[in-house]
């Protein structure tokens, strides 16, 4: 398989050959189920197209813990084949199909009881080792281990000494979600699929009953008349993965749905890693879930909150309420507490969680379910991150039933993601590539955990342009070329698209990235035609977005957080 490269020609050319011929299957919504469901299909030979309205991940998909996990809160729940299944997925993400992308964490629980408490989460911890080796994908993580308070103290110094008598020690493992979905698109377009974002769904297309395609609003075009160029694409089967977006979606076809989904807030703040000082994440009890910490670079993540948003679902807003709940919590275990001045970055996102009899969204599904409410629609919702690929392997399977024609059985149990093939022997061979692209050996190797082996592609541009070579400015972690390559490879449409997801400067800097707006806006342009005055718009577009994301994380309640954050207009309005 060639890699495929997602840029500006490329994107027109997908939607032109969507709107030429009938599909097989079209997906709707390109966060991590979307794009996953997307390449399921393309490798069981179906003709497959995949739109998203926004940014590719820029819902649910980006904001994330970004852990890939079993949920070991889900073992207290008896919800045994959930964990099993997902630890499973954890496994072939780790070994096979993303190894330069998911990676082991450790995490630390603190136990602050003597006798049963050490007893009680010792067995549960043990059961969820057992039940990943079951699953035969488990074999490259540690075990767990046993820590007294002192041993404990010595991995984890920043604890407060009262704060335990002990401690378990457990792994999972961590991605950039927003860069996954970015190689899962990409992996999904080398084998065939059609694939373009800033497209909009804007309604259904039927004969009788049955649903046989959509009506799509390409935002990056102009009519002529100030209006956007429309299309309509025809498919066999319709797969609606909109997540949070699924009633919604559902109401185009004026047909009441199977299930309903809710949308529950989880807010995460980033900090410094020196602000914490431990050498693996942390997991704490609250009285509602539980809280990681979770080490990011060198950044720790702290999250999350479990709270009903039935607010404007594409900006979710962190509220002032929100954020101090999070530092009371990891106060109450810091020998060192944090406050505001610590906090470099603040995201929210929103979990599709199926609708229950419970009004408490921590105890709705993360189960997912999938429904064939009319004759050429198939929609799924529901499920966690981690067992993406799962979800997707059901959509396709009731897409290909409504096809009524043999289809090959899934396979991407065994088709790795872009970048996966050849990681490792890049990994064994970055310092001898350092010195040959003339990059210290660090600043490879951040390379290879963002790109694995398509790393030679962003060391070309390089090759070819060494002030590329050079650190963005105002996020030093960040080579100039990586801008470039997210516009020319990765799909990257807008500045949002690149501070925000293809890299995570708007939440590891101070400043939120508008130092390097700027800098970032000119290199892009080069390879998407801006002008000065688009530079400019989309500068100011990102600048309004920082200041009003700060301006709703000063608020009270959700209410007044979205109202703060909705005054900062879309860089494309919908």
């Amino acid at each position: 398989m060639k890699t495929a490269v997602l840029g500006p020609a490329e994107r027109t050319d997908a939607l032109r050959r969507m709107a030429e011929r009938e599909l097989d299957v079209l997906v709707v919504g390109g966060g991590v189920v979307g794009a996953g469901t997307a390449l399921d299909a393309a490798t069981r030979g179906l003709s497959t197209g995949l739109l998203e309205a926004r940014d590719w991940a820029s819902g649910t998909s980006s904001r994330s813990s970004k852990l890939i996990h079993g949920g070991l809160r889900y073992l207290e729940m008896l919800d045994f084949a959930l964990v099993r299944e997902a630890l499973k997925e954890r496994g072939l993400l780790l070994g096979r199909l993303a190894p330069h992308l998911v990676k082991p964490v450790p995490f630390l629980y603190p136990l602050q009881h003597r006798g049963w408490e050490r007893l009680y989460a010792g067995s549960g911890v043990a059961l969820y080792d057992a039940m990943s080796v079951s699953s035969g994908h488990g074999r490259g993580l540690p075990v767990h281990r046993h820590l007294s308070r002192s041993k404990a103290l010595r991995v984890a110094p920043a604890l407060r000494k009262d704060a335990l008598v002990g401690a378990l020690q457990y792994y999972d493992a961590q991605m950039d979600d927003a860069r996954f979905v970015s190689a899962l698109v990409r992996t999904a377009a080398g084998y065939g699929a059609q694939c373009a974002n800033r497209a909009r769904v804007t309604g259904v297309l039927r004969e009788g009953e049955r649903v046989v395609g959509v009506t799509v609003d390409d935002l990056e075009s102009d009519d002529g008349n100030g209006g956007f160029r429309s299309l309509e694409i025809r498919a066999k089967q319709v797969v609606n993965a909109t997540g949070v977006w699924t009633d919604d979606t559902q109401g185009m076809i004026a047909e009441r749905g199977q299930f309903h989904v809710r949308a529950s807030k989880g807010i995460h703040l980033v900090v410094p890693k020196d602000r914490i000082h431990s050498s693996t994440g942390l997991i704490l009890r609250t009285e509602k879930s539980v809280l990681f910490v979770i080490p990011w670079g060198r950044h720790w993540i702290i999250g999350t909150t479990d709270t009903s948003w039935d607010l404007d679902k594409a900006h979710p807003a962190a509220s002032s309420a929100d954020i101090d709940y999070l530092l009371e919590h990891v106060n109450s275990v810091l020998a060192v507490p944090l406050t505001r001045d610590d906090v470099e970055g603040v995201y929210a996102g929103l979990r599709p969680l199926l609708a229950g009899e419970s009004e408490a969204t921590s105890k709705l599904s993360r189960e997912h379910t999938v429904a064939h409410p009319v004759p050429g629609l198939v929609v799924i919702a529901g499920g966690k991150y981690t067992t993406y690929r799962v979800m997707a392997k059901d959509a396709v399977d009731a897409a290909v039933h409504g096809l009524d024609v043999r289809v090959a059985k899934c396979c991407t149990e065994e088709v790795p993601l872009a970048g996966a093939e050849g990681y490792h022997a890049l990994w064994n061979a970055r310092a001898r590539i350092a010195a040959r692209a003339g990059l210290h050996v660090a600043r490879v190797e951040h390379l290879l955990n963002r790109h694995g082996s398509l790393t030679e592609e962003v060391l070309e541009l390089i090759e070819n342009r060494p002030d590329l070579g050079e650190p963005l400015a105002g996020a030093d972690d960040y080579l100039r070329a990586e801008i470039v390559y997210a516009c020319s490879h990765e799909g990257a449409r807008h500045l949002e698209d690149v501070l925000t997801r293809r890299t995570r400067i708007s939440i590891e800097t101070f400043d939120r990235g508008t130092r390097s707006a700027r800098e970032c806006a000119e290199l892009m342009a080069g390879v998407l035609g801006w002008d000065q005055k688009q530079i400019d718009r989309e500068v100011e577009h990102y600048e309004k977005r920082v200041e009003a994301e700060r301006e709703s994380q000063l608020q009270p309640d959700d209410q007044t957080a979205d109202a703060a954050r909705l005054g900062a207009p879309d860089t494309v309005p919908l």
